[in-house]
């Protein structure tokens, strides 16, 4: 396949915008990765008009292939908050068919190797998604609505395996419950427990809730770490500079739901201020200087 494609990515190489191009051929372990075509051609460059390009080929034999051309940016973006983690997955497991002063060489150790750039907001990133599903979930088990618990905590089950395997000094690959398995059987037990067990709904979901509780718990500090070391840098913040800031702007979607947990678990507490209304404050937020 490789020669099929070669006049496809030749061209891009002599140009000094391209990183590097990487080689992902279909095989039955990973049917999934190459989204059922017969090969996968990214190609990365410093910048384009487009952040993602993609065209579709087919050759003679009927054999396909996608190609995309992904920016720099945009990879890393991806790298960071893990919203496109096929692309990553090609990048990880592609064999490199061109690559400019070893970058995507590096990229590579840097994934193998973790800690890589972001480390600490990633984990951030995937503890307040888990605490906003986590929290959802058991609003939803009090009000009786268990199917819908249900969704958000097999969720939050998710976002924890992906937060211990970073944790470990790991990247979340596609295949994140095989990783966890061996990582820490105890999470990947939970999440069997609630696809397989013989108890009904109700109970299984209680049962995960308790359970899961004190994995959350004894992962706070390490996972909010991100918000936590930030906030040092002001005596009290309000929430909107909060959710503006440059770095917070990854996780602003789950920052109420996270601000909320930590000061209920005295990592953050509010302030109050007083406005120009009687008996109305301004509520801030302020670390707690006893951590």
């Amino acid at each position: 396949m490789e020669d099929i494609l070669r006049p496809l990515y030749q061209e891009r190489t002599s140009q000094q915008n391209t990183l590097g191009v990487l080689l992902v051929e279909k095989n039955e372990q990973n049917r999934a990765f190459t989204e059922n075509f017969n090969a996968i051609l990214l190609i990365i460059v410093q910048e384009a008009e487009e952040a993602v390009f993609t065209k579709h080929y087919v050759d003679q034999r009927n054999e396909t292939a996608s190609m995309y051309i992904v920016t720099e940016n945009q990879l890393k973006e991806w790298m960071l908050l893990g919203t496109n983690r096929k692309v990553i997955e090609w990048l990880y497991h592609g064999r490199i068919l061109f690559d400019r002063n070893e970058y995507v060489y590096n990229l590579k150790t840097e994934m193998k190797e973790f800690p890589f750039y972001g480390r600490k907001m990633k984990m951030t990133i995937e503890f307040a998604k888990l605490i906003k599903r986590y929290t959802d979930g058991k609003a939803f088990f009090n009000d009786g609505h268990y199917l819908d618990a249900y969704n958000h905590i097999l969720h939050s089950l998710h976002h924890l395996a992906r937060l211990s395997i970073i944790e470990n000094g790991y990247y979340p690959e596609l295949t994140v419950w095989n990783q966890v398995r061996h990582i820490e059987p105890e999470i990947y037990k939970l999440y069997e427990e609630l696809l397989t067990s013989d108890e009904d709904l109700q109970k299984r979901l209680e049962l995960l809730f308790l359970a899961s509780e004190f994995l959350i718990h004894s992962r706070t500090e390490r996972g909010a770490e991100h918000l936590l070391s930030l906030m040092k840098e002001k005596e009290w913040w309000s929430i909107n500079e909060l959710l503006n800031h440059e770095e917070v702007s990854h996780y602003s979607v789950d920052l109420v739901t996270l601000m909320e947990y930590l000061i209920e678990r005295q990592l953050v507490r509010s302030v109050s201020i007083q406005t120009k209304g009687h008996g109305i404050f301004h509520r801030y937020y302020q670390i707690n200087k006893e951590i």
